[in-house]
């Protein structure tokens, strides 16, 4: 407690006395007073030069150390590289270069995937946290670093990046838990239903190498989580902390969903995706009844904090998923609806010389608990994500493209 009240002091005074008070001027009067943030609408034009921004600063975000992909903080400004976030973002610029020509950055991913192989553990798995904190592998962030690995060898063609792959399919398919959840090497050493989240790719490379194992594993963790839900499609140890477990973060909530789904359309499996939708739809509906959604939810889906910026754009491609499974337009009205809050709240902090030009924060306000005064690259990547759904109808998330 005085560990965050002391983090909260030093960030708000260094904010205060320099020149970037009007972002928490800004912030202040949008969330509490004129709610700006829910009403504004932006044209599709518009929404394309958000993206832009967006993949600009991701652009910046790159380690010129080690081609991994950075954050940046108002106290301390640019971390060392996340092998994790790094990994799922390399999708996210592959399809933009795709779509926008853009060749560069097909050789910026290449670059991001062959420091992660090099980085790769010798049991198969990839580390937590930050790359200077040297951390031992976790569970989650090895199904993200598969993630990119095999957007660049469906790119490339070439063998390593597969060949990785495999090696942490195994790793995976070994340490699972007897029935189906993963708690050993998980984080905190806990076991969490947004493991479906890498169930995904154990799915695709499953399916790209005929390993039948590696679909058995997802399999299992899947119907693992299944038993995790309760009947109003809240579900139990979602939450990336043990002091919350009992309300969830968004962002936790929604890789939860979006595994689910795309497991259940890969599987051909209703019932992971009915599964999903009962918790998608409940959030829905108050989405649109209150225009915005709470960082934490409870059993009884009573929201509280700030907005996570980084949830609320999972939420528009679990939303989008579920568009294309059903064609109601009530998801593809709230992916809109979402995709012009988060354009605010990025042009809420845009300042062409600032080094957080074109990206999200971490909580709206800036002050809110999650990443509070930070840039979390993870955010501005399921931006980014979310705009491309909207704008192209593409998606860098599901690869089902």
């Amino acid at each position: 407690m005085i560990h965050s009240l002391k983090h909260y002091a030093i960030n708000f005074s260094q904010i205060f006395f320099s020149r970037d008070i009007h972002h928490l001027i800004r912030d202040f009067s949008s969330f509490y007073f004129s709610r700006k943030f829910i009403r504004n609408k932006f044209s599709l034009d518009e929404k394309k030069q958000c993206l832009y921004d967006a993949i600009g600063w991701l652009e910046k975000a790159i380690n010129p150390v080690d081609s991994g992909f950075r954050t940046w903080y108002y106290k301390g400004g640019w971390t060392s590289s996340y092998p994790e976030t790094s990994g799922y973002i390399i999708p996210t610029l592959l399809v933009y270069a795709e779509k926008f020509n853009r060749n560069e950055l097909i050789k910026c991913c290449i670059q991001t995937a062959d420091w992660l192989i090099n980085i790769q553990k010798p049991s198969g798995g990839w580390q937590s946290g930050y790359i200077h904190e040297n951390k031992k592998e976790v569970v989650f962030n090895t199904g993200q670093v598969i993630r990119g690995l095999y957007a660049v060898y469906k790119k490339t063609g070439e063998k390593k990046y597969i060949e990785a792959c495999v090696k942490a399919c195994e790793w995976l398919s070994g340490i699972q838990e007897e029935d189906g959840s993963w708690q050993k090497f998980a984080f905190m050493q806990k076991k969490r239903v947004y493991d479906s989240y890498v169930d995904h790719p154990l799915l695709l490379i499953a399916k790209e190498t005929g390993n039948a194992t590696f679909e058995i594993t997802a399999r299992k963790n899947l119907d693992w989580i299944l038993t995790q839900q309760e009947k109003n499609g809240w579900f139990n140890n979602c939450d990336n902390t043990i002091k919350h477990n009992d309300r969830p973060i968004l962002h936790t909530i929604a890789y939860t969903l979006d595994g689910l789904i795309q497991c259940g359309i890969l599987l051909n499996e209703y019932k992971y995706i009915q599964s999903a939708k009962i918790a998608a739809d409940r959030l829905l509906d108050i989405f649109i009844a209150n225009g915005w959604l709470h960082g934490r939810w409870d059993s009884q889906w009573q929201g509280s904090q700030a907005i996570i910026c980084t949830g609320e754009a999972q939420m528009a491609l679990v939303w989008k998923l579920l568009y294309r499974h059903t064609a109601e337009e009530k998801y593809l009205h709230a992916v809109r609806k979402i995709n012009n809050q988060l354009c605010f709240i990025q042009k809420h902090h845009s300042d062409p010389s600032h080094p957080a030009q074109g990206a999200l924060p971490g909580s709206f306000p800036l002050w809110g608990r999650y990443e509070p005064f930070g840039f979390p690259n993870w955010a501005t990547k399921y931006f980014a994500d979310s705009l491309m759904e909207e704008i192209l109808n593409t998606s860098a998330n599901s690869f089902l493209n």
